[in-house]
């Protein structure tokens, strides 16, 4: 494991005992240097530099994990320097080994897995052979939470593609109980979907064999805040089987700072009793407009409705059913929400 040196900043030391709030609705804290270590794997992709950015806002120390050396880089250009600064370390590590996984662990209080590699090049990026990559990763990544972290914890990123695809037209809400059949995935080649499904599947087996305190987000497609300036190539991969997401109402949309959040709830909320999968988006598609919005935002015109959809008039419309639930991701940001604040 190579690391790659992060300029430090001056820590001034706090007098006495004062306690300061930092933002953090669970805990209050001395210091930001008396907060636990945090290693965030692929710190360099969409979610994971806005997960590092939330975690620092909350004072935690911070370790980020990339593949190539170059990738400080990209690091540096999605969170800024300022929070570069703020970083403990900024490590080389393969995801595939265990050993290096475990040296870029070791030490820390919990594990934040968003990104078992960086896709760039959109579908033609995300094969069949990534399914494979992807699960094996997992495996690795649970099986170094368990032998290297502090406290063996793990937030992983999943994907609500893990949830919606089912063989057949099942009446009923998709909730985090829910998960999308392999074979239809397979079937329809939506490898984005398989390769989400069987990552996760393998960390739940993995965590209760190894003991591994685990917590899963599943996040809806992601968006960028000053959306349509968003990450349209890793749109794509999501978007594949687009048109019956949308008519079957679970094409749900998510706000990447707000899915950062999420990630950082979820852990805080570890401490009282948060548990299992959390599926995360903040609306679904349900009109034609949204629609067409949606693809001009993404440049992919008729990706969703189709080259020749009837355009409908706001009248003549009817809504599409909602046919998911992020209730329990709600439930527990209200519990979070109707806690006292620090004192200061």
């Amino acid at each position: 494991m190579e690391e790659i040196e992060v300029p430090k900043p001056v820590l001034m030391p706090i007098s006495g005992k004062e306690q300061k709030c930092v933002g953090n609705i669970f805990s209050c804290s001395f210091n930001a240097r008396e907060k636990k270590l945090i290693c965030v794997t692929s710190g360099n992709s969409y979610l994971g530099s806005f997960i590092v950015k939330e975690l620092l806002a909350h004072g935690y120390l911070v370790r980020v994990t990339i593949q190539h050396p170059a990738e400080f880089e990209d690091v540096k250009d999605l969170i800024g320097v300022e929070d570069l600064n703020l970083l403990e370390s900024v490590v080389v590590t393969k995801m595939e080994d265990l050993q290096s996984l475990c040296d870029a662990f070791r030490g820390c209080h919990a594990v934040f897995h968003t990104s078992s590699f960086i896709d760039p090049h959109g579908i033609s990026g995300y094969s069949e052979q990534k399914v494979f990559l992807e699960t094996e990763v997992a495996r690795t990544v649970m099986e170094a939470c368990a032998k290297a972290a502090y406290i063996k914890r793990c937030v992983f990123t999943s994907s609500l593609l893990a949830s919606i695809w089912r063989n057949e037209n099942i009446d009923g809400i998709i909730d985090d109980s829910c998960w999308s059949s392999e074979e239809f995935c397979r079937e329809n080649k939506l490898w984005l979907a398989l390769g989400k499904t069987k990552a996760e599947k393998v960390a739940w087996m993995k965590a209760k064999e190894l003991k591994v305190n685990l917590v899963t987000v599943c996040p809806g497609l992601l968006m960028a805040p000053t959306f349509p300036n968003s990450h349209i190539q890793t749109s794509i991969p999501y978007l594949k089987g687009g048109q019956m997401m949308l008519q079957q109402g679970c094409l749900a949309i998510a706000e990447v700072e707000k899915v950062a959040k999420a990630h950082v709830s979820v852990y805080e909320g570890m401490n009282y009793g948060a548990s299992g999968r959390y599926l995360c988006f903040d609306g679904v598609v349900r009109r034609q407009q949204e629609a067409i919005e949606l693809e001009k935002g993404l440049k992919m015109t008729g990706f969703l409705l189709g080259e020749r959809h009837v355009v409908l008039s706001e009248e003549d419309e009817e809504e599409i059913p909602i046919k998911i639930s992020n209730s329990k991701l709600a439930a527990l940001i209200n519990k979070i929400n109707q806690r006292l604040p620090c004192k200061t």
